[in-house]
């Protein structure tokens, strides 16, 4: 499974393509607007989002509910465009070029004054339209598709904020995929303790009277993972490894580590191994999960778990220092809509992606061409897997 996404941030639309989906699986639009939704939801939010109401259209690859076997087309369009018609416009509009204003003032941990020398734009919104985290609603679409598939096959997946802007959340221990989904979804932060929402509400309103912005860390937890997704026979099979270029391939994240994570350079070995047992009604399993579902690079049938780190929003109200690009003169950055915090849609970006690399792999390994196949390549692997 492949897929590409295309469309700018004040375009008419975005669009996503996905080849590889097995033919008979139910999908519905009203599935992937329900995971849009999510995207634009979590308090301290802004403008846009008020803007914007995302909703999804399969023009390829789904028929009658089912997908097809052939590519998935989905558009989501962009009801702001219309405010924006003139300066996103593809026609060559040389006698109004005069008149719309360029960005010529790069705003400090955006990609617009890098991505103007690379591909030499004079205008630097052509750089700030295509990184702007909004390509992320096509990685949603894409990631709900995934979830379908995942979901057919036994597993589930759930992502929460374990720390916003510098404040730790305690988790409670031993809770299931379930219930970190159904705690994290009632709350407007993401989180699993409700004791800890107001706090998180409170801070999140004074950053935005400060004209400043937070990131967090984001943790995945995935269910029902069959052992031996990935392998170590080379590089670029290890699974982990394309669980971390995905979560860091999403805007403003800057790290990514699985299980005790960073923690495992403070250990000794003893205390971060995960010790085999094994029982006749469950196999082989682990007494702890310090390794976040991974050994060689491959799953070993414990959760996964996966955190990402995200930077603050760089655009801020306060606007940092910068330079003109026209003139050289020192100015503060340009500012645009911007929130004190994205954290909260930022899980649904990473869970998504996360199922989306994860679905990949599953149809890379067992035979996928027809779901019902799919259903019976991943049993017969399960039971094998218990009786070895």
């Amino acid at each position: 499974m492949r897929y590409f996404t295309a469309g700018e941030s004040h375009g008419p639309r975005l669009t996503a393509i996905i080849e590889g989906v097995p033919a008979g699986l139910p999908l519905t639009a009203e599935y992937i607007n329900a995971e849009l939704k999510r995207r634009q939801g979590g308090y301290g939010r802004g403008g846009r989002m008020k803007i914007e109401s995302d909703q999804v259209e399969i023009t390829s690859g789904v028929r009658h509910g089912l997908t097809m076997g052939s590519p998935i087309t989905l558009n989501v369009t962009n009801r702001d465009f219309k405010n924006w018609t003139e300066i996103m416009s593809a026609a060559d509009i040389e006698k109004k070029k005069k008149s719309i204003r360029k960005l010529t003032k790069p705003r400090p941990g955006h990609a617009d004054l890098v991505g103007g020398m690379k591909y030499r734009f004079s205008d630097l919104r052509n750089s700030l339209e295509r990184s702007s985290a909004r390509e992320t609603t096509m990685r949603v679409a894409v990631g709900a598709v995934a979830k379908r598939i995942l979901e057919e096959v036994g597993m589930d997946l759930a992502s929460h904020i374990v720390v916003f802007g510098g404040i730790e959340i305690d988790v409670p221990e031993n809770l299931t995929v379930a219930e970190i989904k159904e705690r994290a979804r009632q709350s407007e932060v993401s989180i699993v303790n409700q004791d800890r929402e107001q706090e998180i509400k409170d801070y999140i309103d004074q950053i935005k009277k400060e004209g400043n912005t937070i990131g967090g860390v984001i943790e995945t937890v995935v269910g029902g993972v069959p052992v031996g997704l990935g392998s170590y026979v080379q590089w670029d099979r290890k699974l982990d490894a394309k669980i971390a270029q995905g979560v860091v391939s999403i805007n403003a994240f800057k790290g990514v580590e699985f299980g005790l994570g960073f923690k495992d350079g403070y250990l000794k070995g003893s205390d971060v191994m995960d010790e085999i047992v094994w029982s006749k009604e469950d196999g082989y399993t682990r007494k702890s999960n310090n390794l976040g579902g991974f050994e060689g690079g491959m799953t070993n049938g414990q959760p996964i778990v996966v955190r990402g780190v995200m930077k603050p929003i760089p655009t801020l109200y306060k606007p940092l220092m910068s330079v003109d690009t026209e003139t050289h003169e020192p100015y503060k950055a340009s500012v645009e809509r911007s929130d004190p915090t994205a954290v909260p849609a930022a899980a649904v970006v990473m869970e998504s992606v996360v199922a989306t690399v994860l679905a990949a792999e599953v149809l890379d390994k067992f035979s996928s061409d027809n779901m019902e196949e799919l259903k019976e390549a991943v049993e017969r692997h399960q039971q094998f897997v218990k009786a070895f």
